[in-house]
């Protein structure tokens, strides 16, 4: 069985030469992977991702929790006994040895299986791989994308409970990233393997992943599916964080039916001013967030339309992305399709829809209305 639980799992490093203080990597981490789910673990730089993926793999001690796999708690097991195989950033490819032999190594060390059951298994891989013709080249003449393929069926020749992947992609350029997801999908569902995969990139996590677990600073943030951790962010960071540009937050506060920010008002409805009162103090500091998309070009007789002067456009494709100056504000991010095209300096006037709108405490940055969610559903 695939399926692993991590279980108020912790790690902690010393702070100094003399053992005073420590510094916490994870802190006190608890979710469960499915059998035969892809799970991406992302996060910033220093979030813990790669340390708790470490452990999971047993080349990190685990300083406090216990992590399952299947119906074992690994925590003192040898990595090459605990059923899983590891895809480094690096590929960590034997430089001196065949594609072959390098697939196939591993699985010597660590299975009774003969000399023929490898080789079959190996052919096998590399056949899903599709680097069947490179068998017999060395690693130093191979691609970057087919040095990956190799490290990939290396793993795929142990047949894992779980398959564990540590930024593979990001030595690749963009384009053969973004196949090699593709490749890297195909597998899973040919497989049916429990994959984690870790990865700084949220684009690859969006499309990738069964669900998304976002850390930062050690910490569980949201854990959702793609689509939940997008429109249903639990707090800011997560807001921030996931999504391309990102989403705008705006200081406001709730006076009657209006939420009143820097020289800008928005009128919202009196059903969704109350679910605000619900949740939140009077005079409370807010921040509205609305992701770029969701802002449109208004005419300027509209009701909540708010006035910009374009700073800047940048144009990608399909879509252009205008940064908008708004008086008291110092930056608003609009997305827009690639034939709306206004002239910097332009003065325009944008709005958005109340049903697009997110509203997080200043104070600790949560979503009052996922709050709002959370308890009924506990409740239900």
């Amino acid at each position: 069985m695939g399926r692993v639980s991590i279980e108020n799992v912790s790690k902690f490093y010393d702070g100094s030469s003399d053992g005073e203080g420590k510094i916490v990597a994870v802190d006190d981490v608890s979710f469960d992977i499915k059998d035969g789910e892809f799970l991406t673990i992302v996060g910033p730089s220093g979030s813990g991702k790669s340390t708790l993926l470490r452990m999971v793999a047993g080349l990190e001690d685990i300083s406090e929790g216990q992590i399952r796999i299947g119906d074992r708690v690994v925590n003192n097991i040898q990595p090459q006994d605990r059923g899983v195989a590891m895809v480094f950033q690096n590929y960590a490819l034997y430089p001196h040895m065949t594609v072959r032999d390098n697939m196939a190594y591993g699985l010597k060390l660590t299975s009774g299986l003969s000399n023929d059951e490898v080789q079959k298994r190996v052919e096998d891989a590399a056949e899903m791989m599709g680097i069947e013709g490179q068998l017999d080249k060395k690693p130093g003449s191979l691609s970057g994308g087919q040095q990956q393929r190799v490290a990939t069926g290396r793993a795929i020749v142990r047949d894992p409970e779980v398959f564990l992947m540590d930024e593979p992609l990001s030595n690749l350029d963009a384009k053969l990233r973004a196949h090699m997801r593709t490749e890297i999908q195909r597998i899973h569902e040919d497989l049916g393997t429990t994959f984690i995969y870790v990865t700084h990139d949220q684009e690859e996590a969006m499309t990738m992943s069964d669900r998304v677990a976002i850390l930062d600073q050690g910490n569980v943030q949201q854990i959702g599916t793609p689509d939940e951790v997008y429109n249903e962010p639990k707090n800011l960071f997560v807001a921030d964080f996931v999504g391309s540009p990102a989403m705008n937050p705006f200081d406001v506060e709730l006076e009657g039916t209006t939420l009143v920010g820097a020289d800008f008002q928005y009128e919202i409805s009196e059903e969704y001013a109350e679910r605000v009162r619900e949740r939140t103090s009077d005079g409370e500091s807010l921040v509205l967030g609305i992701r770029p998309e969701d802002i449109y070009i208004a005419d300027p007789s509209d009701r909540n339309a708010i006035e910009a002067f374009l700073d800047v456009l940048e144009p990608v494709g399909s879509d252009n992305y205008l940064y908008l100056d708004m008086a008291g504000i110092d930056e608003c991010r609009v997305r827009v399709p690639g034939d709306v095209k206004p002239e910097e300096n332009d003065s325009l006037t944008i709005s958005f829809d109340e049903d697009d709108i997110h509203l997080f405490r200043k104070s600790d940055g949560r979503n009052i209305l996922a709050e709002k969610r959370e308890k009924q559903e506990v409740t239900a």
